[in-house]
């Protein structure tokens, strides 16, 4: 009996936790069994890890796979922990390195063909990860621009299953790949707004000033037409920068919306 091991994020909003990836290559018929609280997403990694790991030339163990994440009770959802489960069956069949593969935080979809495909949520997993106390993270090089904006870990960037493999030092041929980008953004700039566009209403204008530069909670109320909007819409201009710790906290919202 044989046991690969490797760690990935389970997200439940903003907060992550560190989940451990255990896959046992024992003796019996072939299987690829996931236990440990999977979605139907997760269940379905099975499919994508098989073909990953053999269009990466490797092979599937010929015998009984089971792949425990722990903790058991926490829920796991998501196609991000593919590229854990397939480097902990391949740790497990010494195709890789155990050590360098257990010492290391995995986040990535599998794509058919091995590559490793963007996922939502990679900057709050990072930030998780390094409060949890890793050192290395994997991310699919889609989402490398923002893991790399968390400060305090090393952050790989892999474009398919194989480099991730040639990273840990895997004996392997790894073939050029384009790295598949997360869906593009709208690049537009938005229109320009000032305080100067209201007319009248100074004692709103003040307010609006006074909330801005005091960090103060404001509430407008009136009737339809009355320029709520237009004054909400002002107000975001003149906010101070955020500080690190706060545009990290928007960024990572943005993240899991992707």
């Amino acid at each position: 009996m044989t046991v690969g091991r490797t760690q990935s994020i389970a997200l439940s909003g903003l907060s992550g936790h560190l989940v451990d990836i255990e896959a046992d290559i024992a003796s019996g018929l072939p299987a690829l069994v996931l236990i440990g609280l999977p979605d139907a997403s997760l269940g379905e990694s099975k499919d994508r890890v098989r073909s990953a790991v053999a269009n990466s030339g490797c092979a599937m163990p010929p015998t009984r796979v089971t792949v425990n994440l722990s903790p058991a009770s926490l829920p796991k959802q998501g196609s991000g922990f593919d590229l854990a489960i397939a480097l902990a069956i391949l740790a497990g069949t010494r195709d890789v390195p155990a050590e360098s593969v257990a010492s290391c935080v995995h986040i990535g979809e599998l794509a058919l063909d091995g590559r490793v495909r963007p996922v939502a949520g990679v900057l709050p997993a990072v930030v998780a990860a390094r409060d949890a106390g890793a050192r290395r993270i994997m991310v699919p090089a889609g989402n490398r621009t923002e893991a790399e904006l968390v400060p305090g870990i090393e952050v790989i960037a892999v474009a398919s299953l194989a480099h991730a493999l040639r990273e840990h030092g895997a004996d392997i041929v790894v073939s050029d790949v384009d790295a598949i980008k997360p869906p593009s953004e709208s690049e537009s700039t938005p229109p320009s707004r000032d305080l100067s566009d209201i007319v009248g209403q100074p004692d709103v204008v003040d307010a609006l000033v006074t909330a801005a530069a005091g960090g103060h909670h404001m509430f407008l109320l009136g009737p339809p037409g009355a320029g709520k909007t237009m004054l909400a819409e002002r107000l975001v201009d003149i906010l101070p920068d955020l500080d690190a710790r706060d545009a990290l906290e928007v960024t990572s919202i943005a993240s899991l919306t992707r």
